[in-house]
C-alpha cells in the first residue's frame, strides 16, 4: 500500500521544530515527520521521491542478508576467482592476487586503493549494519556507538565498489572469452551472489525509519 503524497504521509512543513522535519533528498523540500503505518509509503509532495516506507521484519531481514553479504566476501577473498586456459597453459586467479598484482612499480597506493574499495569498505559495511540493527532487531536497546556504525556504512556507500568490479570483470570476460577459455571460480559467483544480497537489502532499507528507531530506543 502506498500512501498518496497530497494528502497523507509526509505533510508540508510549517513552522515546526527542526527536530520534526526531514527534507526530501532529491529536492530538498521540507516535511513533517509523522507516523506511518507499517506497509504504506510517505512520498516528497513536490517530486514524489519515497520518504519513509516501513516495513514489518525489515531490519531482521537487513541484518541477516548484511551477515550473508559478508559471509559471501571473505568466500570470495579466499576462493579462486578466474581460471584461464590458452595454448596450452592455465592461470588461477584470486581477487587477492588481483589486488597484489599492482603493487609493484612503484604502484603500491593503487593496491591499497583498490583493496579498500572493493573488499575492506563493503565488508566494513556490511559488519557496521550488522552491529548497528542486530540489537534493535532482536528488541533490544542500541548497541554503544550504533549511531556512529550505521552513519558510517551510510557515508561510505558511494566508496564501497564490489558491484563495480563485478560489473566490469563482466565486460572483460566478454573481451576475453575469444582469445582463452575462462572458467569462473567460486569467488566469482560469491560476488554475484553479493550484488544480488546488497540490491535485496537495500530494497529493505527505510533509513528514516532506522533513524527514528535509534533515537526512540535511546531514549526509552
Amino acid at each position: 500500500m502506498e500512501n498518496d503524497p497530497l494528502n497523507t504521509g509526509a505533510h508540508s512543513a510549517g513552522d515546526d521544530p527542526l527536530d520534526q522535519l526531514i527534507a526530501c533528498p532529491t529536492c530538498d523540500a521540507l516535511h513533517r515527520i509523522t507516523d506511518i503505518p507499517v506497509g504504506a509509503s510517505a512520498r516528497c509532495r513536490r517530486c514524489g521521491t519515497t520518504l519513509m516506507s516501513p516495513r514489518r521484519g525489515a531490519m531482521t531481514r537487513i541484518v541477516m542478508l548484511a551477515a550473508t553479504a559478508a559471509i559471501l566476501m571473505i568466500a570470495a577473498i579466499f576462493f579462486p576467482f578466474l581460471q584461464l586456459d590458452a595454448g596450452g597453459l592455465s592461470r588461477t586467479s584470486s581477487v587477492m592476487g588481483a589486488v597484489m598484482a599492482f603493487s609493484g612499480a612503484g604502484m603500491l597506493p593503487l593496491s591499497i586503493a583498490v583493496a579498500a574499495l572493493i573488499v575492506i569498505l563493503p565488508l566494513g559495511r556490511f559488519i557496521a549494519l550488522a552491529y548497528a540493527l542486530a540489537p534493535m532487531a532482536l528488541g533490544w536497546h542500541p548497541a554503544r556507538h550504533a549511531a556512529f556504525a550505521f552513519r558510517w556504512a551510510e557515508a561510505t556507500k558511494p566508496w564501497a565498489m564490489a558491484e563495480i568490479f563485478i560489473v566490469g570483470v563482466a565486460v572483460a570476460l566478454v573481451k576475453v572469452a575469444g582469445l582463452a577459455t575462462v572458467t569462473p571460480g567460486p569467488a566469482f559467483w560469491a560476488f554475484a551472489a553479493l550484488v544480488l544480497v546488497t540490491v535485496l537489502k537495500d530494497t529493505f532499507m527505510c533509513r528514516l525509519t532506522i533513524w527514528k528507531t535509534l533515537e526512540e530506543r535511546r531514549r526509552s
